[in-house]
């Protein structure tokens, strides 16, 4: 086992490696770049296929064999009291997330082969990916804080490479620089809960501080003068990181932008994995969040509140890729909701249930994209039914699964969470589940909208686009028909063991909720409308979108037009970047323009280097004044000169 698992880790960075060296290979030498870029394609996709199998033998004996533990590599750093050594640790939840990490990103680096044959720098991307996943599996199986943050990191330095993949696009540069700064914000937040996380427990090893939690329940920290709850500050400044980097309301507003990022990535970054990286970290600390009642709350609230506002959004989005990616936003706050409401493992069965159908319409919309010879405006597209089956067809397995219409996977994980949060009989957990509720509806709407624009109708493209509409080709179609088996089938398998009868079992130990908090066990026990409410608001979304997109397909336009202030509140995305740019962008560039042109340019410059420069040239200057060319000139300066030195000899002399 111990074996096993190393391998799944290390050989994605193997072939990153690999790759990268062809990609270097490849800018030197374009007459072979042909032969190296399907190297490359070879030299990555064969080591995540083999990370996928292994991972599938993995969960089997975890699942199983209850074959759990840390497998250890060497010491990484000790320095006094902090010791952390290069450790992988396996349990029930790193068994889940390595597995659907592993399967997913296999099969979304599959479907690059197809959808970037013709770019000019494969080995470079293909490296990129493969680096990306090597550090979402030391993440998920990291059995200290410190690696952890080195794996969360990592995975935001792959993102900032991949958004900004198309270098030479002013706006994918924009939106790669976006991306990392906004994660900075969270990233600060949680480097200093892992600072915080030391200073209580003396160890950032994760076994060592869930052992001593329960004996710090009550411990304090001070503060600037003031005395709070150390596990509410620790779990709060925790979540900071996981609202950056699972684009929760207030740092969500780079994920959108990430769309510039080819489509592969959308689908393997920011639909799958890496954003599902806060959710992950939430559920692995589950056990500080049990001991702090305000750091669920605040949980709970800001995931609703997430989940209902990035729906309102996609709602009234014409690119297909963002209408998608706000729909990720919102689904994340699902996850999220149910952590707060101590239904981890819901929230879990939602993440690895949401990795299969929403990389499906990621990549399906990729597929769309490709036939449309880039067009990703829906106003643009309109009657592709017919021009691509195969598309529509997967698109259809992935909307029925977002939307939660039984029995597709996400019937059985998103049900699950809104009964969780109405068992929870809370004031959170009630403004969670009517949020969600709401969210659902939303959520049904916006997914028929998108299908409803895309594929049915009369076409609204150009004539020379629709001559080029074609199915995107067999490398592409396998990962998709793979993709959307898990989507109509994840739900329905997973659900016993992760929220089910069997939970218990299942989990062990890798989770922990107090006896107190009993949302998911009285999830099974809601009454009847609670169960049925989320599938019928579903249906009645759908129902909506296709009464104003095919039956009253002028409504929309009246509508907005009716609704103006609405309607530009919602498609300038509550004016979240607005505000932004306000109150932080401009006076940033503000200060930087000042500090440039005053302090570095008036001020360090002109008095320094320049100064200096100035000012030598300027005696230079003078001094060339005095090089007449006339003989006479010079001795006379020399007469002047013997003039002086005899009259201080003598002065001197008289002294």
């Amino acid at each position: 086992m111990a074996g096993m698992i190393v391998t799944t880790v290390f050989l994605p960075l193997i072939g990153a490696v690999m790759a990268g060296v062809l990609a270097f290979f490849a800018a030197a030498d374009k007459a072979t770049q042909g032969r190296l870029d399907r190297w490359s394609q070879w030299l990555t996709c064969g080591p995540m296929i083999g990370s996928a199998l292994l991972a599938l033998f993995i969960f089997r004996d975890v699942v199983a064999q209850d074959n759990v533990g840390t497998v250890e590599l060497f010491t990484w750093i000790d320095s006094g009291a902090l010791e952390v050594s290069w450790a992988l640790k396996l349990d029930t939840l790193s068994a889940v997330m390595v597995l659907t990490v592993s399967v997913v990103s296999a099969l979304i680096h599959v479907y690059s082969i197809g959808y970037m044959r013709h770019d000019p720098s494969i080995p470079r991307f293909m490296s990129y990916l493969n680096l990306f996943t090597f550090f979402m599996l030391m993440l998920v199986t990291a059995d200290n804080l410190v690696q952890l943050y080195f794996g969360w990191e990592g995975v935001g330095l792959c993102s900032y490479l991949l958004i900004g993949f198309w270098y030479d696009r002013p706006s994918a540069n924009a939106a790669a620089i976006k991306a990392f700064v906004v994660n900075r914000v969270g990233d600060f937040g949680f480097a200093l809960g892992i600072f915080a996380t030391f200073l209580l427990f003396q160890s950032v090893h994760l076994e060592t501080i869930f052992a001593e939690v329960q004996g710090k329940a009550d411990a304090t920290f001070n503060v600037f003068g003031g005395e709070f709850h150390a596990l509410t500050v620790i779990c709060l400044l925790l979540f900071v990181g996981a609202m950056g980097k699972s684009a929760q309301l207030g740092l969500h507003t780079w994920l959108p932008d990430a769309m510039e990022g080819p489509t592969p990535v959308s689908a393997l970054i920011h639909a799958a994995t890496m954003v599902t990286a806060g959710i992950f970290m939430v559920a692995r600390m589950s056990p500080l969040f049990e001991y702090s009642e305000t750091a669920l709350a605040a949980v709970t609230v800001v995931g609703a509140s997430t989940a209902i506002v990035t729906a309102t959004i996609a709602c009234v989005q014409n690119d297909i890729k963002r209408v998608i990616a706000y729909s990720t936003c919102s689904q994340l706050g699902y996850m999220l909701f149910a952590c707060g409401v101590s239904a981890y493992s819901a929230g879990i069965f939602h993440l690895m249930t949401h990795a299969y159908f929403k990389a499906l319409l990621f990549l399906g919309a990729g597929s769309v994209i490709h036939a449309m010879s880039d067009e990703q405006d829906m106003r643009k597209m309109g009657g592709l039914r017919k021009m691509i089956p195969v598309t529509y067809a997967v698109m259809w397995a992935g909307s029925l699964a977002l939307a939660g219409i039984w029995p597709f996977a996400g019937f059985y994980s998103k049900d699950i969470i809104l009964e969780a949060a109405y068992a929870a009989r809370s004031g959170v957990g009630g403004y969670a589940f009517w949020m969600g509720v709401a969210a659902a509806f939303l959520t049904a709407f916006y997914t028929w909208r998108l299908l409803l624009m895309t594929f049915h109708g009369a076409p609204r493209a150009d004539e020379t686009v629709l001559a080029h509409v074609h199915e995107s080709p067999k490398m592409m179609l396998l990962p998709l028909l793979l993709l959307a088996v898990g989507a109509i089938f994840a739900g329905y398998v997973g659900f016993e063991s992760f929220v089910g009868g069997e939970a218990a079992a299942f989990w062990e130990n890798s989770i922990l909720v107090l006896p107190v908090h009993k949302a998911l066990e009285n999830a099974h026990l809601v009454p009847g409308w609670v169960k049925v409410l989320p599938m019928a608001v579903g249906v009645a979304g759908i129902g909506a979108a296709y009464a104003m997109y095919m039956v009253l397909p002028g409504l929309p336009g009246v509508l907005a037009e009716r609704f103006q202030i609405l309607y530009r509140f919602l498609l300038n995305k509550w004016y979240f970047d607005d505000v932004y740019d306000f109150l932080f962008v401009r006076p940033a560039f503000y200060l930087g323009r000042n500090f440039w042109k005053t302090g570095d340019g008036t001020l360090i410059d002109g008095v320094g280097p320049d100064g200096l420069a100035a000012a030598t040239l300027g005696l230079a200057r003078r001094a060339g004044r005095l090089q007449s060319g006339y003989l006479y000139h010079y001795a006379f300066a020399m007469l002047t000169g013997v003039a002086v030195l005899i009259t201080w000899y003598l002065f001197h002399r008289a002294g």
